[in-house]
């Protein structure tokens, strides 16, 4: 009994894992439509959602049929639990990438009022929170997981740096103003990527602990 659910809890592993893969995909398929005016890869990552969202319906599936059969207790059920909660929290974040390929499409047209490279720098220190996140969760590394919490700095810290650039833009010329809201909400969609990634490195301290938040749980 004890090996069959290794062999499923191991399988489970896997799929957050695939999800988690699909999730940074998503984010770098968005940005990178963004940042090129790539009107195909914006749909693409839009349709990509779909893939995301059946894959969290799986798992889900996967982690009620283990605990129905297997009835894991302590630690056991703490780790199918925080895979439960990490997809939620995964697929919101695909979700987000799919918002910033709406309004990459919004603006294929337009000529950018400011360089991006703020933008890529968000995607890549919150994709990487995502990353160690899973990785957390895998090795039971909670040094890991309590250090996503602090990257998060990096993310809202360069969120803050877009906003008063566009703030200065529309300052220099109101008609900067449509764009700037636009892309301050891809600035925004990315810095909850980042909470979402906080988020899930939670969870991996609660699948460790028992503790979410400082409240002891199970």
């Amino acid at each position: 009994m004890r090996t069959r659910f290794e062999e499923q809890l191991s399988h489970l592993h896997q799929r957050l894992l695939t999800m988690g893969a699909y999730v940074e995909n998503a984010i770098d398929m968005a940005v990178k439509a963004l940042v090129t005016h790539d009107k195909e890869l914006a749909e693409k990552t839009i349709a990509y959602d779909d893939e995301i969202d059946d894959l969290e319906k799986e798992i889900e599936h996967d982690c009620l049929s283990l605990i129905l059969h297997q009835q894991p207790v302590a630690s056991d059920l703490r780790q199918v639990s925080t895979v439960l909660k990490m997809i939620t929290d995964l697929e919101r974040i695909g979700d987000h990438a799919q918002d910033i390929s709406e309004i990459t499409i919004l603006l294929i047209n337009d000529t950018y009022i400011k360089s991006l490279e703020h933008i890529p720098m968000m995607a890549e220190a919150a994709k990487k929170m995502v990353s160690d996140s899973l990785d957390a969760y895998i090795k039971g590394d909670l040094e890991l997981a309590r250090a996503v919490k602090t990257a998060d700095n990096v993310v809202d810290d360069l969120f803050v740096k877009v906003k008063d650039d566009l703030i200065d833009l529309i300052h220099e010329d109101a008609e900067n103003g449509s764009q700037a809201m636009e892309l301050l909400m891809v600035a925004k969609y990315l810095e909850r990527i980042g909470d979402h990634a906080v988020n899930v490195s939670e969870w991996v301290v609660f699948s460790i602990t028992g503790k979410h938040k400082k409240v002891q749980i199970l």
